[in-house]
């Protein structure tokens, strides 16, 4: 009995004809035998079976799951049949079920459900992860196969979304080092599977970092500025943390913490920043600036391996900028008009202080608090005063999914009767605007000391019509969780943020290819955030507004004049919004820009010279990650392309340019976004995508004027 005889027996539990379970040696364990990732799952859209699975799981899927996948690249590569792309290119696309729905669960758990046993689980397949892919990748049987097939391309009679997918393979096969020498291959496994494992090492570590990071406080004068919600909240994860009548104030991802613009003890609000920048350097078991190093030397090991100069030259040949060049000439574009609004910014707040008579120079930890005073005078704008019009549930039912009925005519149904994987998360069904159901939706909205922070979406099945799948996706957050009783209220940004990540998430949910691997947000990087970026400006479309912006007491609309101000107020800040947002992406090329190891010195000196020679060192303006906690790039799989949130941020505001000019937020108009961005997936060339929709290439200007920096 092969491998996958034996996952028909362990699927039906034995009674498939011709299993023999008695046997030891050919079946497993009592465990592994009711293993919900062996099969496909009953619930709807094969949406996880999380009241089933169990850590242990996850072991004895990725052993078989890898076992499995091996025998149906081994049967592909030695295929005595000539090549065609049903026997090589569908076959290896189809292979590897059940090790695919493993993993797709594994990897959602370690960033937002993760546990002791999970991270060892981690740290201990990370490097066989590695190896099986490169297994795979470095094929030289199935490369030939394929390689084959990529030469006639043209006179197989492919349609285009199968020749797309044999380039594609094509692409990350000679990407991964298929057409280096044996030698040559072998050390490309090593380095991978070196990498594998200093990333998991280094995720592991910035959780705990962060973790650890959070500050406590004696004193609730200590914390004067908070409201009263944010007091009791503070007050509450103390006492969970075992520091009864004291005060926790937990990290965020982010450089910047958000209860900074509001702290007036500017003690306090230097502890709370240090802490901060200083999470993962303190030469405890948390520390990842050794780590970042070896990473970064690591791959220009590879990238050299590969005859590149350096990683970025390497990782950015399958993106729209194709080189880092590209990427680099775009952030000068921006860097320039930015440093020089956030010095404009930063001598109007310190002339604040020196009115105050404050008596101190301008610090990082004393922007925001400041920032948020000159908004109020100049604005009359108080982030206080427009909270209490968004509550969490309200602005995701009332705007996030308005906006997305009134565009596209989906609608959403709550359903509790779906299992998830954690209480505080919170599942919907999704339907077309014809009325058939589409794709299941999870959120998970609140901060937990087991979740990585910021905020994302992924999938937990992906959308394939060869596969008969529809999407399942989450997004998950880190919104502050409120007290027992207490209403969810966010900020604006927050506001913003779920509207992004809905992007991300409409996205999935309007893929409509055949294959998986060309599917939904299955694109390069620097478009991906393209969708999510233009969705946040429905945030402020006035009938989405009044439709949400509900005061969660009174339930009156937010008023015209507060909208009004609001909308004054959108590019105050902007050069330090954007400077900071500059820098950690120039940061990021720099450290995958190296093309000599001597060119790794310590993190943080690396970092003050990557950033003063692309001139967005400015002392009073951090960048948005500091490189001991870029998770982003060591850890998520934005190395070399963290630029990608403003080459994105290029089209989304060409593109949102095009829709205030023909007619703004109509189902006409979202009806195009989704036949020429939303549903191609990758099938088509990105950048043609995207002057199909506009009818023009992507313009730099859009985005200065709506940042402020020209007119």
């Amino acid at each position: 009995m092969n491998t996958t005889q034996l996952l028909v027996c362990i699927a039906a539990a034995g009674a498939a004809a011709g299993c023999n379970t008695a046997k030891k040696s050919q079946t497993a364990d009592y465990k592994a035998m009711n293993n919900p990732f062996f099969a496909k799952s009953p619930l709807q859209y094969q949406a996880p079976q999380f009241d089933k699975i169990k850590t242990e799981h996850f072991k004895p899927a990725f052993d078989l799951g890898m076992k499995i996948q091996n025998e149906e690249i081994a049967k592909i590569a030695a295929d005595k049949e000539a090549p065609t792309f049903k026997n090589t290119i569908l076959a290896l696309e189809l292979s590897g079920a059940v090790y695919k729905r493993a993993l797709s669960v594994f990897y959602n758990f370690t960033s937002a459900n993760t546990s002791p046993e999970i991270q060892a689980l981690e740290q201990e397949y990370a490097p066989k992860f590695s190896a099986h892919k490169d297994g795979i990748y470095l094929n030289e049987a199935l490369f030939a196969r394929i390689s084959k097939l990529y030469g006639n391309r043209f006179s197989l009679g492919l349609d285009n979304e199968d020749k797309k997918l044999l380039e594609y393979y094509y692409e990350q096969f000679t990407m991964a080092g298929a057409n280096l020498s044996a030698s040559a291959k072998e050390q490309m496994k090593k380095l991978n599977e070196q990498e594998a494992g200093l990333i998991a090492s280094y995720t592991s570590k910035l959780l705990a970092a962060r973790k650890a990071g959070g500050v406590f406080f004696d004193q609730a004068s200590e914390l004067d500025g908070l409201s009263a919600e944010e007091l009791e909240a503070a007050h509450n994860d103390a006492k969970a943390a075992g520091k009864e009548g004291k005060y926790l104030l937990a990290l965020q991802n982010t450089t910047q913490q958000p209860l900074l613009q509001n702290l007036k003890n500017r003690a306090t609000r230097e502890k709370l920043y240090k802490a901060s920048w200083t999470r993962a350097e303190k030469g405890d078991a948390n520390d990842t600036r050794s780590l970042i190093e070896q990473i970064a030397k690591l791959r220009l090991q590879k990238a050299k391996l590969m005859g590149k100069p350096n990683y970025a030259a390497w990782k950015l040949q399958d993106q729209m900028a194709k080189t880092p060049e590209a990427a680099e000439e775009m952030l000068k574009q921006i860097a320039t008009p930015a440093v020089t609004k956030a010095r404009k910014e930063a001598q109007a707040l310190q002339e604040l202080i020196d009115q105050q008579k404050g008596g101190f120079k301008l610090e990082p930890w004393d922007w925001n608090f400041y920032a948020e005073q000159l908004r109020k005078a100049h604005y009359d704008l108080d982030e206080s005063e427009i909270k209490p019009y968004f509550e969490v549930t309200t602005v995701l039912e009332k705007g996030v999914f308005f906006a997305a009925e009134k565009l596209y005519g989906v609608t959403f149904k709550k359903r509790s009767d779906i299992p998830v994987y954690h209480p505080d998360v919170v599942a919907y069904e999704v339907f077309d605007r014809d009325g058939k159901s589409i794709a299941i939706y999870y959120l998970d909205f609140y901060t937990r000391d087991n979740k990585s922070g910021g905020a994302w979406m992924s999938n937990y099945v992906d959308q394939s019509y060869v596969l008969g799948q529809k999407p399942v996706i989450v997004n998950v957050f880190n919104y502050q969780k409120p007290a027992p009783g207490r209403p969810s209220l966010i900020s604006y940004d927050d506001v913003t943020t779920m509207f992004h990540e809905f992007g991300h998430s409409i996205h999935g949910l309007f893929a409509s290819q055949k294959y998986v691997s060309l599917s939904g947000t299955s694109v390069a990087r620097d478009f991906v955030e393209f969708p999510s970026q233009i969705n946040e400006h429905w945030a402020l479309e006035p009938s989405v507004l009044k439709n949400y912006a509900l005061h969660y007491q009174t339930k009156q609309p937010i008023p015209e004049a507060l909208v009004a101000k609001m909308k004054k107020a959108a590019t105050f800040n902007q050069g330090y919004n954007m400077t900071e947002l500059a820098a950690a992406a120039a940061l990021d090329l720099e450290w995958h820009s190296i093309t000599d190891e001597s060119q790794v010195t310590s993190a943080n000196d690396f970092e003050r010279k990557a950033l003063e020679h692309v001139g967005l060192l400015v002392s009073e303006v951090p960048p948005r990650y500091h490189s001991p906690y870029f998770l982003h790039i060591w850890g998520n799989g934005y190395s070399a392309g963290y630029y990608a949130y403003i080459w994105s941020e290029i089209l989304d505001n060409d593109a949102y340019d095009w829709f205030k000019a023909n007619g703004g937020l109509t189902r006409a108009n979202g009806d195009r976004f989704r036949q020429y961005i939303l549903s191609v997936g990758n099938t088509i060339d990105l950048n043609d995508a995207f002057k199909n929709f506009t009818g023009h290439k992507a313009d730099i200007k859009p985005l200065l004027r709506n940042r402020g920096f020209i007119d």
